[in-house]
């Protein structure tokens, strides 16, 4: 089961910087699953631990 937030709610809750969930968006890193009713973009955030967590094992 997926966990979508909006990127806003996804950048506070990890503690990932902005600028930072763009670039894993647009390299295509991170999938996009729509948008919320103020335009921003929508992430799983079980995708969102997943990349923080082959971060930290590298």
């Amino acid at each position: 089961m997926s966990r979508l937030v909006d990127t806003a709610a996804a950048q506070l809750g990890m503690g990932v910087k902005p600028a930072t969930m763009r670039k894993w968006i647009q390299r295509g890193k991170l999938t996009r699953h729509g948008h919320d009713y103020r335009g921003r973009a929508l992430v799983d955030l079980d995708e969102v631990e997943q990349i923080l967590a082959a971060r930290q094992a590298a």
